[in-house]
This record gives C-alpha cells, structure tokens and sequence, in this order.
C-alpha cells in the first residue's frame, strides 16, 4: 500500500516518525494530493534546498496556515522575505543574535533560570515546562529583543493562543489569527512609544527603527509584524525543546547521571535533544522554477514542504537514527533551519539549553517524570509536551 501523508492526520499528529521513515524510503518526494504540495523528507535534500534561495520563495508564507489552510494572513517578518531584502534586512539586526552578544548575557539570563527554580525547588514537585522553561523562555526572548520583562506573561498567553488548536478545526484557529493580530497591534503600540522615547540601551527594536530595505524606512506596522515573529520564535519551542531532553533524559537514566556528573557535555547533550524531537515539524516554500527530485518534477507555484523532524532521523546522516545519545556529536542538524533562513536565536537557544539543563540537573538530579500527567501537544506544525509534570527532592 502507498505511504499516506497527511499533516493534520490523527497518525500524523501521534506519532509522524512512521510515516516519515517510510516517507525516506518509499517516496522522499512525495505528493499530497490533498493539500496540492510537495513533502521532502531526506535530510541532503531539505539541507540542499534550504540553500537554494533561486527556486524557493518564502515571500507567501512558511507555515501551513499561509500555504495549505489559507487561513493566516501573511504580513510582513524577517522570515517571509526573499533576497536580497532579505539579506538587506537581516544584516542589519543580526549583531543582536551574535554569539558574542548573547555571551554578555548570559549571567542574565542565568539568574531567569535560577528565579524560576528556586519558586518551585521547595516544593518537590512542579510542572517544567510552564513553571520552569516557559518562564525563562519568555524572560530571554524580552531581554534579547528589548521587550518590557513585566509584559512577558501576557505576551505568553498570545503565543500560546496562536499555536492553539481546537478539536475538529483543521490547523489553525480563528482564536489563534486573532491573537496573531492583537501581538501585532501590541507591538505597533511599543514601536510609536520607543520612536518617542527609545531605550537607554538601543535593542532590536531601535534596530529596526532605524533599519532601511531598498532605501526606504519600515512602517510602524511592519515593524510590528517583525518583533512579532522574534517574539513567537523566541519564547515558543524552546520549553519545547527543554520538555523533550527532560522526558528522554528520564528514560535513559544512564544518560542523565553521566550528564549530571560531567557538565561539559551539556551543549552535545542539547544538541541531540535538538535533533531527536525537533518540534517544529516543517516549514514550507513556494517553487519559483520547476524543480525535479528524485523523478518526480515539483512545479512553480506549487507549495514544497521541508520536512525537518524526519530528515533529523535519516539514517543517511545518522547512524542509527532512532536511538538517543547525548554523546552523539552530528556534524550538523537542521533544528534551526539552514541557509539564508536559519534561524536567528539560534545561539540564544543553545545558552538556555545549556543553563536551564544544568541547573536542572544539579537541583533535580534524580527527577521523577509523572508519566501519567502528561500533556501532549497534538498539531500538523509544532508538537511536543504542553505539560511536564516532575517529582523531586524538595531544596530549602
């Protein structure tokens, strides 16, 4: 029987690795007829038309509310731009996202993470991924961007909003537009006040203040629109992330007191986490030339969809792709993207990776996950744990 590929299936949405292992093998491009859309499962391939800026376009959308369910309008991010704009662009805020500028950081946003254990520390027990990683996901993505901490929680709550689903909706919901569209008019709000009074010490958002794309000043609203793609990107997977190491560390607990014991393989560890359970399913284009791959001729127009959690278990790339271990060391993974769209807060992640994994693992070291209470989020774009429910020895 073909390989059935759907990304708002109820198989899909439970468990894809299935059906992207037999996506590799029997039909690494493959067309949904559904959706009218390529899937590109392989890892070279997606790594290789990552980098091919001449056939895919970003500029009508990424996500499958752009490009399949039509259902999210497309406005104006760093994201959905194509060169040279989007070189132009990008070049002139991405000294924010540096590896230097996030190290003179870091002792900030260590004190995010040791704030947010030491509320739950007493307690024996706490939820991880809301209490713990959100919380500090959220705290580092204002503080990189130059957002106001106090707004944190509320601006958590649209994101969260935004990547809701609803049971018989397929993909995104009207809910979720609506907190797209109330994310962008806070931050019209916050861009006229900074043009009025900008920050003691100029951030992202005066970086885009006085950014120019063609010669020409951004409008307010696009402005906007870009913070509230840095704001989604920035606070979203992360907890993600942090909530699948914890999970996969918990059933390997080889690993976990090897890594407890020996903190400096906590960037290899976090780099496996990254590859084992990207949340981030895929992200699509749209084909600016026909492309063919594979036999199969991908037309222009048509909508190609890079399918990264599966070419992150290739066993072309990976020996033996479906076993977790942190001291595997790949050369390279596609959790962040790759090419001229990788993703920004690339280095931002991996600071956090590290900081909230240790001190993790030095407060909690023998954690406890209650199974039986987790919360799983079931979508066709980002999936991964809503809830992650831990018992440990309470900390005075």
């Amino acid at each position: 029987m073909p390989v059935d590929y759907d990304p708002f299936s109820e198989q899909v949405m439970n468990d894809p690795f299935p059906v992207y292992a037999r996506l590799r093998e029997e039909s690494p491009c493959h067309f949904v007829e559904k959706w009218s859309c390529w899937a590109i499962s392989r890892f070279e391939d997606v790594w290789n038309a990552s980098m091919d800026g001449e056939s895919y376009s970003t500029a009508q959308g990424t996500t499958p509310g752009q490009l399949l369910t039509k259902i999210q309008p497309v406005t104006p991010m760093l994201n959905l731009m194509d060169p040279p704009e989007h070189t132009e662009l990008r070049a002139q805020i991405r000294r924010f996202f540096t590896p230097g500028t996030v190290a003179g950081l870091e002792a900030k946003i260590g004190e995010f993470v040791e704030e947010a254990l030491a509320d739950v520390l007493p307690r024996g027990q706490c939820d991880l991924f809301n209490e713990v990683a959100s919380r500090v996901s959220v705290n580092t993505a204002c503080l990189a961007n130059g957002f106001p901490l106090e707004d944190g929680p509320m601006l958590k709550g649209l994101v969260d909003r935004f990547f809701a689903r609803e049971e018989g909706v397929v993909g995104m919901t009207e809910d979720g537009v609506a907190a797209a569209m109330e994310l962008n008019a806070y931050f019209e709000k916050l861009v006229k006040e900074r043009r009025r009074r900008p920050a003691p010490e100029p951030a992202v958002v005066e970086a885009f203040l006085d950014a120019t794309v063609g010669g020409q000043k951004l409008p307010d609203e696009a402005i906007a629109s870009h913070l509230s793609m840095l704001m989604i990107g920035g606070s979203e997977t992360f907890p993600k992330v942090f909530s699948n190491g914890i999970y996969r560390l918990f059933q390997h607990p080889d690993q976990r007191a090897r890594l407890a014991a020996n903190p400096g393989a906590l960037p290899d560890a976090f780099q496996e986490i990254l590859r084992y359970d990207m949340p981030t399913q895929f992200l699509g284009r749209v084909l600016k030339c026909d492309v063919t791959l594979h036999g199969h001729t991908m037309r222009e127009g048509q909508v190609a969809l890079f399918l990264y959690a599966s070419a992150n278990r290739d066993d072309r790339e990976f020996p033996e792709p479906e076993i977790f271990d942190i001291d595997r060391k790949p050369r390279r993974i596609l959790s962040f993207g790759h090419g001229i769209h990788s993703c920004l807060g690339a280095h931002f992640a991996r600071m956090e990776g590290k900081l909230l994994l240790g001190a993790t693992l030095r407060s909690m070291p023998e954690y406890v996950v209650e199974v039986d209470r987790l919360e799983r989020l079931r979508t066709e774009f980002v999936q991964g744990w809503a809830s992650m429910p831990v018992k440990f020895e309470a900390r005075h």
